[in-house]
């Protein structure tokens, strides 16, 4: 089955590539969770558009991620969470949250998709999320986890 990547799935390809899977994960996995589209003649223009927007928003090269890990490493990003009267947090943070925390802090804007944490955030206090910028580049952002008030 041919279909075009409309986001990053690793060890397959990047948003606007062509790429030849088996008909059963791109029916049960890829389309309907819409990371594929099918590829006809027609979509060559959807594709273009798909690298244009990805090229927008790409960092370009080694040197412009490792720029953008020293701006990260260097923001002093706090989040606000609903928490109990014992202290524990209802939830966790997500890397929704660090992304938007992080852009609310003044850094660059980053994909919630490529926030990871070593363990589960469930607590107040301070804490470290790996962003992962370029395939050798990765920032550890620290931040804090603060009762919202």
């Amino acid at each position: 089955m041919k279909l075009i990547l409309t986001s990053t799935i690793d060890k397959l390809g990047i948003a606007g590539d062509v790429v030849d899977v088996k008909d059963g994960y791109g029916r049960n996995f890829l389309l309907p969770q819409g990371k594929a589209i099918v590829w006809n003649k027609g979509t060559e223009k959807q594709i273009e558009g798909i690298k244009r927007a990805r090229d927008a928003r790409e960092i370009k090269g080694v040197e412009h991620a490792q720029q953008i890990r020293e701006q990260l490493e260097a923001l002093e990003v706090t989040i606000p969470a609903r928490v109990s009267d014992a202290g524990h947090l209802f939830g966790s943070v997500t890397g929704n949250d660090v992304a938007q925390a992080v852009k609310k802090a003044g850094g660059p804007a980053i994909d919630k998709r490529s926030v990871t944490f070593a363990k589960p955030v469930k607590s107040l206090g301070s804490h470290t999320a790996a962003v992962k910028l370029h395939g050798a580049v990765t920032a550890h952002v620290p931040f804090e986890v603060v009762a919202a008030s």
